[in-house]
């Protein structure tokens, strides 16, 4: 599942339930926020958590709220109040009281802090773990991001546990501030166009992941509801002439993956005519190649270059993916839909 975050530090506008509705048309599920915000008024913050919470219900999106000790004693509210909701727990509520709420509401536990201890004193005292879910952080500062081999670790250790884990990948809309650095639990996300990450995320083990910033580029929208509706990533390319008629179907790549292309399955079916040596130079990662007849029976094979290759004389390069995309070349399966979009 996927989802975006929702700030409450402004009112919730016209454009802003645009945007909710917007998010849940492209296949979004679920809405994070969080009342940890000590410089606002209790009373409009907990006016429009209590909005946000009358949207979300009506679009059917599931959502989240970050809160600590501190913000429940400021805002003088009881996790009971907030039962139409999810809960994600920030800090200085103890584990026995946890297990306590368990039993009559879904919380999110720090995926990143968790210990063994703590998990046994929630085994001990009863807690109800099918209401219970890890969640890591993301990170505003630069170089603050967790590293990939630890986070893969940890989350080997929570799935053992029984926990789903969720995390966040950066947005490329409108970026929340004050850093404005993208909002990404990995470092190595940070400042990337969302969809490559978010896909590597499920491949590795993540069971949901949310959009830290909330906002997504237009680009990037029509790349989630291409993959969240169809299975089809969308790629961004420039064509050295105008874009072949051939990519303006859902192309597919095979079932038996190349270490170094992409091989799309429909590539020589598409040959009606000899294909002559042309644009025969080096491939950089994102090169669209097409063989020529000097490659014989592969004449018409078409590609996608994964990995920097030398020239070679039977094949013509014909395009490049956007850099943008070209991490979304490493998450396609076997068999994966694929549409390329030419752009000028």
């Amino acid at each position: 599942m996927f989802g975006f975050s929702v700030f409450l530090h402004d009112d919730l506008t016209d454009e802003t339930v645009d945007h909710l509705k917007k998010m849940a048309a492209t296949g979004f599920r679920g809405v994070f926020t969080s009342i940890n915000l000590p410089e606002d008024d209790p009373a409009y913050l907990l006016e429009r958590l209590k909005y946000l919470g009358e949207i979300c219900q009506n679009l059917k999106l599931r959502l989240t709220v970050d809160i600590s000790s501190t913000a429940l004693k400021r805002l003088k509210i009881d996790t009971r109040d907030l039962f139409n909701c999810q809960l994600r727990l920030d800090d200085g509520i103890d584990f026995i009281t946890i297990a306590e709420l368990s039993q009559e509401i879904s919380l999110a536990l720090n995926a990143s802090t968790l210990n063994e201890e703590e998990y046994q004193i929630l085994k001990s005292s009863g807690a109800n773990f099918a209401n219970l879910e890890a969640w890591h952080n993301y990170y505003p500062r630069k170089n603050t991001g967790l590293e990939r081999a630890w986070f893969n670790g940890r989350n080997r250790w929570l799935a053992d546990h029984g926990f789903k884990v969720t995390a966040f990948v950066p947005g490329d809309g409108t970026l929340r501030g004050p850093v404005f650095a993208t909002l990404p639990t990995l470092e190595e996300d940070r400042g990337k166009r969302p969809l490559a990450p978010a896909i590597k995320m499920l491949q590795s083990g993540v069971d949901l992941v949310y959009v830290g910033d909330g906002f997504l580029s237009l680009e990037s929208t029509e790349q989630f509801a291409k993959f969240l509706k169809k299975d089809v990533v969308m790629l961004h390319a420039k064509f050295s002439s105008l874009t072949p008629a051939y990519f303006r179907q859902v192309l597919h790549q095979r079932a038996d993956l190349a270490r170094d292309v992409i091989r799309i399955v429909e590539g020589r079916k598409f040959k009606t005519a000899p294909i002559m040596p042309a644009s025969v130079c080096a491939r950089p990662r994102g090169s669209i190649t097409l063989d020529n007849e000097l490659a014989q029976r592969y004449a018409g094979e078409l590609e996608i270059v994964k990995k920097d290759l030398p020239g070679d004389q039977t094949v013509n390069v014909i395009g490049q993916i956007v850099s943008e995309d070209l991490g979304l070349l490493d998450v396609c399966n076997s068999g994966q839909g694929i549409e390329i979009r030419g752009i000028d």
